[in-house]
C-alpha cells in the first residue's frame, strides 16, 4: 500500500523578498511534510522595507493553475493570501464550491509597510463571496476590525469580532492578537462551533515578523491537509509560528522574514548534538586514564545548539547524573539530555557569546601539574581568580561562572582551550576544557589524561 502524499495549495501572490506569500507558504507546507502547490495571483516587487510594484496575473491563468493541479494531483486543503481584486475573489470562491476542498482564508489587506494588497472595492467581495466558503478565516486585529466593524484592542473585542465574522458564513475564525493592544502575551482567539478557544504564546521583541500571517495560515492549511481537527490544527500552527518568529531571519533593513523551517532545523540540530554526546561518552569510557581527571563534584560534558538557537540551559545538552569515576574507569550515570546541566552549561552559554563556534565544555579536576600538561600539549590556557569577583556578582544566583569565563577570555584576548580557577571557600578548584563540539572536547581531555598519566608514572 502506497503512503499517502498530502497536498496543500496556496492561492496567493509572490513575494520577491522570499519572506511572505507563495514563498513563505511553500516553506511552511514543507515543514509539515506536505507537498505544496500554487496558484499565483500576482507578482510583487518587494523587500523587507516595502512593496514597490504589483503585477496582477490574468484570470484565465489563475483559473488554469487551480484546475490542472486539482484534476491531476488533487488538493487536500488550500489557503488564500493576496488576491488583490474582486474578480480573483469571485473566481476562487467558485473553484472552492466546485472542488470542495477545505479553505483557509488569510484576508491579506495591507502589508507591514502600509502598501494595500487588497483593493478597497474588493473588501465587499471578500465578505460576500470568499468568507462564506471558508472553513476558517485568520484575520489580524486590524483586518478583524475591517471585516467586523468592531474596534479590536482587548480580548473581549477579539471574541466579539470573531463571532461577528463567523456570522458571515465561515465555519471558524481565528483573530490573531499580534497587532492587538495585548502587551505581555500574543493571544489568538478561535471561535468554532459556538465556542471560544484562547491560545497564547510568548511575545517577542523582534523585527523578523514579515510573513507571520502567511506562515500561520499555511501551517493551519498543512495540518488540515493531513487530516487534523481544526482546533488541533490551530494549536499546532500557533506553536509552529512561535519558533518561526523567535528564530527569524535577520536580513534587510526593514522587517526581516520569519524562519518557516526553524523548528525543523532545531529538531535536526538536537539529534546531532545528542549523537555527538553519546559518541563522546563512549570515547571517555574507553579511556581509563580519564578517571584520574574526575573532580570531587564529578564531571559533566555539554554541547549547545548553534548560537542562533541557544537561549538558556535547556538549549544545552549534558549527561544526566554526570560522569563519575568507578575505580580506574569513568562511567556516564545517565544518557545525554537537554537541560541536564546547569553549571557547565552556563560556561558554554557565556563562551558562545564571545565565539559562536565554541559550543562544548567538560569540567575536570584542577592541579598545577594538569595545567602544566595542558600548556605542554600546546593548548591555550587562561584563568580567573574567584577572590577578584565583585560583591554584586556574588549576590546574583549563578553569576560567578559567567563572570569568571568572561574574565578568562578577556585576559587571554581570545577563546582559550582551557579555563581554570584555584577555587575559594566552599568552591572546588576546577579546569574547564572548551571546544567546538563534544567530540573535540573529549579528544582534548583524552590527550590531557594520557599525558598526565605519564607524568604520574614518572613520579
Amino acid at each position: 500500500m502506497m503512503k499517502k502524499t498530502y497536498v496543500a495549495m496556496s492561492i496567493a501572490g509572490s513575494d520577491s523578498g522570499g519572506g511572505a506569500g507563495i514563498e513563505a507558504d511553500l516553506k511552511t507546507f514543507a515543514a509539515f511534510n506536505v507537498h505544496g502547490t500554487v496558484a499565483i495571483t500576482a507578482i510583487t516587487a518587494q523587500n523587507t522595507v516595502g512593496v514597490f510594484g504589483i503585477s496582477d496575473l490574468d484570470l484565465d491563468i489563475i483559473e488554469k493553475q487551480i484546475d490542472v493541479v486539482v484534476e491531476d494531483i488533487g488538493v487536500d486543503a488550500a489557503k488564500t493570501g493576496m488576491l488583490h481584486r474582486s474578480e480573483v475573489i469571485e473566481l476562487v470562491s467558485k473553484k472552492v464550491n466546485r472542488y470542495g476542498f477545505p479553505l483557509v482564508v488569510d484576508p491579506v489587506m495591507v502589508a507591514k509597510s502600509g502598501a494595500r494588497l487588497l483593493k478597497k472595492e474588493a473588501e465587499e467581495a471578500l465578505i460576500k463571496y470568499l468568507i462564506p466558503v471558508a472553513k476558517v478565516v485568520t484575520p489580524n486585529a486590524m483586518e478583524a476590525e475591517v471585516l467586523s466593524g468592531i474596534q479590536v484592542t482587548t480580548l473581549d473585542d477579539m471574541r466579539n469580532a470573531a463571532k461577528r465574522i463567523a456570522s458571515l458564513g465561515c465555519e471558524a475564525v481565528v483573530v490573531k492578537g499580534g497587532h492587538a493592544g495585548l502587551k505581555e502575551k500574543a493571544v489568538d482567539v478561535l471561535y468554532y462551533n459556538g465556542k471560544f478557544f484562547e491560545m497564547e504564546s510568548e511575545r517577542f521583541e523582534t523585527k523578523t515578523t514579515h510573513g507571520t500571517g502567511c506562515g500561520f495560515s499555511a501551517a493551519i492549511t498543512a495540518c488540515l491537509a493531513r487530516g487534523l481537527d481544526l482546533v488541533d490544527a490551530v494549536k499546532k500552527a500557533k506553536e509552529y509560528i512561535r519558533y518561526a518568529v523567535e528564530f527569524g531571519i535577520n536580513v534587510g533593513r526593514g522587517h526581516g522574514p520569519i524562519n518557516p523551517l526553524a523548528k525543523l532545523y532545531i529538531e535536526s540540530e538536537k539529534l546531532q548534538v545528542l549523537e555527538r554526546l553519546s559518541k563522546a561518552v563512549e570515547m571517555l569510557e574507553k579511556n581509563g586514564e580519564v578517571a584520574y581527571l574526575i573532580p570531587e563534584v564529578q564531571s559533566n560534558l555539554v554541547e549547545s545548539l548553534p548560537y542562533e538557537y541557544t537561549k538558556n540551559v535547556f538549549d544545552v545538552a549534558g549527561i544526566a547524573g554526570r560522569i563519575v569515576r568507578v575505580k580506574d574507569n569513568v562511567k556516564a550515570v545517565g544518557k545525554p539530555e537537554f537541560g541536564a546541566s546547569s553549571h557547565v552549561a552556563r560556561i558554554v552559554l557565556t563562551a558562545i557569546k564571545h565565539d559562536p563556534q565554541y559550543r562544548a565544555c567538560m569540567n575536570i579536576k584542577y592541579s598545577p601539574k594538569i595545567v602544566e600538561v595542558c600548556r605542554k600539549l600546546g593548548l591555550q590556557v587562561s584563568y580567573f581568580d574567584r577572590k577578584s569577583e565583585p560583591e554584586e556578582v556574588k549576590k546574583i544566583e549563578g553569576g560567578s561562572l559567567p563572570w569568571g569565563v568572561r574574565e578568562a577570555i578577556l585576559r587571554h584576548g581570545k577563546m582559550p582551550d582551557i579555563i581554570y580557577d584555584i577555587g575559594d571557600v566552599g568552591k572546588e578548584p576546577m579546569i574547564r576544557v572548551l571546544g567546538k563540539n563534544a567530540i573535540e572536547v573529549v579528544e582534548k581531555v583524552i590527550l590531557i589524561a594520557k599525558e598526565y598519566s605519564k607524568v604520574m608514572d614518572n613520579e
